[in-house]
């Protein structure tokens, strides 16, 4: 781990960062703060997704058009792109603890006054998109305090049990939540949704005050001063292991994972499902997405070559799902495209947290956020743009090929980097292809 500013010693041509030997897959629980925020997350995640699906359904009766619900979605996601950087300095120079305190707090708070708005029947839509933005500004300083206070929770060496577990603990909430919201929506109506959702952030907020802050790992905060935001921009622009893997993400993030747009289109457009239906292809892809959280949860190590592999076959899977000629085909491979988008989630934030130092893991995390996030106002609408003009099957293909091509160039340019050269060869009779180091091959030769 590097001590600097500079990095100048960073050792980028390692592709292993470890950080614990393969072992339990919820081990970083025996960790009684880690636990007491995995118990309080697994609440407000499951309000979250209630909430989501709720919002949505909400703006579509109130207007009758898709369109607004791509601006809610887009509206909450802005912030994060205009001012996710700021978000990473505020970070990096308060306790985390105290900054969750008050992000948590809002937003249930957000919660809260959506659903006195539905219950008392004044919604309309201008309010639900002023709350989705306020979400986003509140998200803009929750998501880097919360990704750089698991590190102060459990320690370098159960970091990346960690973040998986919290991978695995969103995806179990959206199998839940959208059920339960569905319920809701048609016993009782949306404002009970939104308030069970504002409710919900209770529980993360007494698992933080119930916290021991003598156990929390110390980190040394960045005092207040100016050219912080540049600090961090700089900070990353010279190390190559950061840089690269926040490009790649940046990519799959913005084009890649445009599900909501893709699923909607092939259940009315192509093969003519129900509402039904659709949620049940979400629910395969939830589903995926907990078995990749969960195995990423075993592995001891993030390798950066498995970040680069993981989203060249996230590439493939997804140009495969465009081209199925039926349902059942299509249907299924949304379980291993939501399993391996997750583990080039999981490995890259991992590699991207270990990687940096704690002093600066906010300003590098909110940096992330941004690139994964704050994408989804640019390539939302373009991808859009190209399933109404030419279809299901190109709109989802063009995110694969977006996502395979980035995973290509990501990995030459780690392999340059790292001194690494591409080799072919065979073995047991089949071909294959890996990257060795260059005095290797010259020795070889």
């Amino acid at each position: 781990m590097s001590t600097g500013p500079g990095a100048d010693s960073a050792p980028v041509h390692k592709p292993t960062l470890k950080t614990r030997e393969r072992g339990e897959t919820f081990s970083s629980l025996r960790i009684r703060n880690y636990r007491l925020f995995f118990t309080g997350a697994i609440v407000s995640n499951t309000g979250t997704w209630m909430a989501r699906i709720t919002q949505d359904w909400l703006v579509l009766s109130l207007t009758g058009s898709a369109a607004a619900v791509g601006v809610t979605t887009a509206l909450q996601f802005l912030p994060m792109l205009l001012f996710g950087l700021y978000g990473g300095v505020i970070a990096d120079r308060y306790p985390k603890r105290n900054l969750l305190l008050f992000s948590q707090a809002a937003l249930g708070l957000c919660g809260l006054a959506l659903a006195a708005l539905t219950l008392s029947g004044h919604i309309q839509v201008w309010h639900v998109y002023l709350i989705a933005f306020l979400l986003g500004m509140v998200t803009v300083v929750d998501n880097p305090a919360r990704q750089a206070y698991v590190a102060e929770m459990v320690g370098p060496g159960q970091l990346r049990n960690a973040v998986s577990l919290n991978s695995a603990n969103f995806q179990s909430a959206r199998l839940v939540g959208p059920a339960v919201a569905g319920v809701l929506i048609a016993g009782v109506g949306s404002g009970w949704a939104f308030l069970l959702n504002g409710l919900s952030f209770l529980a993360p907020l007494v698992s933080l005050l119930l916290m021991r802050t003598s156990e929390l790992h110390k980190v040394e905060r960045a005092p207040r001063g100016k050219g912080q935001l540049r600090e961090g921009l700089r900070y990353v622009a010279g190390r190559p292991d950061l840089i690269w893997p926040i490009v790649l993400v940046g990519f799959i993030g913005t084009f890649g994972f445009n599900f909501p747009i893709w699923l909607t289109a092939f259940s009315g457009d192509v093969f003519h499902v129900g509402a039904g239906t659709y949620g049940f292809l979400n629910t395969l892809m939830a589903a995926g997405s907990l078995v990749g959280a969960l195995a990423a949860a075993r592995r001891g190590s993030t390798r950066l070559r498995m970040l680069v592999l993981a989203a060249a076959v996230f590439g493939v899977l997804e140009i495969a799902a465009a081209l199925s000629p039926a349902f059942w085909l299509f249907a299924l491979l949304l379980v291993p495209i939501g399993m391996i988008g997750l583990t080039v989630n999981i490995t890259a934030n991992s590699a991207v947290q270990m990687a940096t130092d704690p002093a600066m893991r906010g300003r590098v995390m909110s940096l992330y956020m941004m690139v994964f996030a704050g994408g989804t106002p640019i390539g939302a609408p373009l991808l859009g743009w190209v399933t109404d003009t030419y279809g299901a099957r190109a709109g989802f293909a063009t995110g694969g090929v977006i996502s395979l091509a980035a995973a290509v160039v990501v990995g030459l340019v780690l392999a340059r980097v790292g001194g690494l050269k591409v080799a072919w060869g065979w073995r047991h009779g089949h071909p294959q292809v890996r990257f060795v180091a260059r005095e290797r091959l010259a020795t070889a030769a």
